[in-house]
């Protein structure tokens, strides 16, 4: 059978499991767990002051605006002050001036660009996150268990619900070509590779009508290609030299679409789960992808995964990298690291119970 048509049947099965309502609802069941081992506790506050960094270009962000502002007066606190974000700045100096207004708790509405930039400046501060996801992947909101479709649940959430401690993780990327370097914080999934590519690539008018599954048809467009060589160490241990087409850096991995990609995954654990992925042709990404659906336990060569607080990749070419679902440059080294137990976020009251 040639690679052609193996494309073809990949494609036909990623839009069957991704498009069809029943099916995503069969996989969601199917992939359910918490991606938390902690115990969350109570905030323990009576009256809160609370700030609110807001990307005003998402479609649902006057009517979170409004409830939020409507709950802070039902619970008698003084009105919520709002911090918004522009193209400019997509939430440095807003979380910042949130910390000097003295806030309790910092609310993020926003996508998972938003939310990890407020998250980068709130770690290590003990001044708690709440979740309002307003964008296409909500990737922290899905793993924390905020549910991504109730607006109204989710304020009260970040309001009134329990708290717990989660790991964060960082970045720095370098580009041996360019002299370029920067630091980055992350929450979900970091990579480089063609996880990058696929994110760089993703048609955007797509992305708005139909949201994450859009990212499908980039996915699709982009399994043809060759294996790049790369060395991985693994803390600090022997570098190995490897041939991928991805790298995942997964601080917890549950994903749009029911999808558990990483199932030992957990997001305060203190450890990374790197998934090397390294396949040669159709067949290789077949039988990848029907082992994330159907949670196959059985090693495969082509997919490797490690658990590690840090690892760093260098490549003799430069490679596309990403943060949570945003480009974020190529790359000749990557040196990621964990931090156990950075950030405090609200989370729901049932699930603090698990």
């Amino acid at each position: 059978m040639s690679d052609l048509l193996l494309y073809v049947l990949i494609a036909g099965a990623l839009a069957f499991a991704v498009s069809s309502w029943w099916g995503v609802r069969k996989l969601k069941a199917a992939h359910a767990r918490s991606a938390v081992r902690e115990n969350a506790h109570e905030h323990g506050l009576e009256h809160q002051r609370v700030a609110v960094v807001l990307n005003p270009v998402k479609a649902k962000s006057s009517e979170a605006r409004s409830t939020i502002q409507r709950a802070c007066l039902t619970a008698g606190w003084e009105a919520p002050r709002f911090f918004e974000t522009t193209a400019e700045d997509p939430g440095h100096s807003q979380v910042r001036a949130a910390l000097e207004y003295g806030a309790d708790v910092v609310l993020v509405g926003g996508g998972d660009g938003t939310v990890r930039v407020v998250a980068e400046s709130l770690a290590h501060t003990g001044v708690a996150m709440g979740l309002i996801p307003l964008g296409t992947g909500n990737l922290l909101a899905r793993n924390v268990d905020v549910d991504v479709y109730d607006l109204y649940g989710s304020v009260q959430t970040a309001l009134f619900g329990h708290q717990r401690y989660i790991d964060t993780a960082r970045m720095r990327i370098e580009n041996s070509q360019t002299g370029h370097s920067s630091n980055h914080a992350f929450l979900v999934i970091a990579g480089i590779g063609m996880d990058a590519e696929v994110v760089g690539d993703t048609n955007a008018g797509l992305k708005r009508a139909v949201g994450w599954l859009a990212y499908t048809e980039a996915g699709v467009r982009h399994l043809p290609g060759r294996r790049k060589k790369v060395s991985i160490s693994l803390d600090d241990e022997p570098e190995q030299a490897r041939k991928i087409r991805s790298v995942l850096f997964a601080n917890c991995g549950l994903v749009p679409g029911g999808i558990d990609l990483i199932p030992q995954a957990m997001i305060d654990d203190g450890m990374l789960d790197v998934v090397v992925m390294s396949p040669r042709s159709a067949v290789g990404w077949l039988a990848m992808y029907a082992k994330i659906l159907f949670k196959h336990k059985r090693h495969l060569p082509v997919m490797s995964v490690y658990r590690s607080g840090k690892v760093v990749i260098k490549c003799p070419e430069p490679m596309p990298t990403q943060l949570d679902g945003d480009t974020s440059g190529d790359a000749t080294k990557v040196t990621v690291h964990v931090e156990p137990r950075s950030l405090l976020v609200r989370v729901r009251e049932d699930t603090a119970r698990q």
